[in-house]
């Protein structure tokens, strides 16, 4: 006598109710989300899609988009003052990104020794980071003066040369990245805080073998900071390209002098956007720049597991 297999129980489908209920939290959610969503999809969204759409477009802001194609683009490779503007913000990015780190990971180190005043000096250093860009650019062009500037002023005591700061092609340059690496107390924090993060059994260890200070330095604190140097490099090949109030104030309102020195890529799109009203220029500006900090940011990242360290 063979047994008879029981027939398959199928589950009976829920009620509507329960369907509303277990649906609650998620309507919950969005509604809690919503104030976010709405700015969101109204100041972000709708901006960058609109901005792609303009980019191919004859816009002055005052008029109806008139369809142009790929003209934008083509008209930029053409533009002798975009090449100017995009090489000088292309050399500032290969200057300021690799200083700001080198000089924030060193103030670290500093400021993580045991010292009398240890808050204050961490305390100076920070506090440039938070004075607004405008009062930055006139500090500086007070101190970089040629005539009564405190910077001039001191070399003339030491008997050192006075360079034409603000009103050489060259030093104009400098000055400004000057004016950049002085706000770089932000950056500092973030590296003294990794420091503190390291655990001390490590250094113990590492000086109970024998290791010397650059030992110590290169084999345990490089390698715990790469994690914050992939972070600050990706914010600062972004920021490096969108840097606009300081050579927008010190090169006299936004005309990049003295001879275009100071015509940044950020300036440029600026001038075209909101003094020529080329709303449609501006935007095919501004999508180069997307794609060009989009692709600075894959390599470094792509490149990142041959030299970023994560704690297990």
């Amino acid at each position: 006598m063979t047994a008879t297999a029981a027939p398959a129980v199928t589950p009976a489908p829920p009620k509507p109710r329960a369907r509303r209920r277990s649906r609650r939290p998620t309507m919950i959610g969005l509604a809690f989300l919503s104030p976010w969503l709405l700015g969101f999809l109204a100041f972000t969204l709708y901006p960058v899609l609109a901005t792609l759409y303009y980019s191919f477009t004859d816009y002055s802001l005052f008029g109806t988009p008139q369809w142009v194609g790929l003209d934008n683009y083509r008209e930029l490779t053409h533009d002798s003052t975009f090449v100017q503007a995009f090489t000088n913000t292309l050399v500032f990015t290969a200057l300021v990104v690799p200083l700001s780190i080198v000089l924030a990971i060193s103030l670290a180190l500093l400021l993580h020794r045991p010292a009398r005043g240890l808050a204050a000096y961490r305390t100076i250093i920070f506090a440039p980071s938070i004075v607004p860009a405008a009062a930055t650019a006139a500090i500086w062009m007070w101190l970089l003066n040629p005539q009564f500037g405190l910077v001039n002023g001191a070399l003339r005591l030491f008997g050192a040369p006075t360079p034409p700061w603000l009103s050489d092609p060259d030093w104009a340059k400098v000055s400004v990245l000057l004016m950049s690496l002085w706000m770089i107390g932000s950056d500092m924090l973030l590296y003294l805080a990794a420091l503190q993060d390291i655990p001390v059994d490590y250094y113990e260890a590492a000086a109970i073998d024998g290791a010397s200070a650059w030992q110590r330095l290169r084999s345990i604190t490089l390698p715990h900071l790469t994690p914050v140097m992939l972070f600050q490099l990706i914010n600062a090949l972004i920021w490096s390209f969108q840097y606009f109030s300081i050579p927008y104030i010190v090169g006299q309102q936004g005309q990049g002098k003295p001879a275009g020195s100071l015509n940044f890529y950020a300036v440029y799109l600026y001038k075209n956007a909101f003094s020529y009203l080329k709303m449609g220029y501006a935007s095919a500006m501004a999508w180069i720049m997307f794609i060009v900090v989009m692709a600075l940011t894959i390599i470094a990242i792509r490149t990142s597991n041959r030299w970023v360290h994560y704690a297990k």
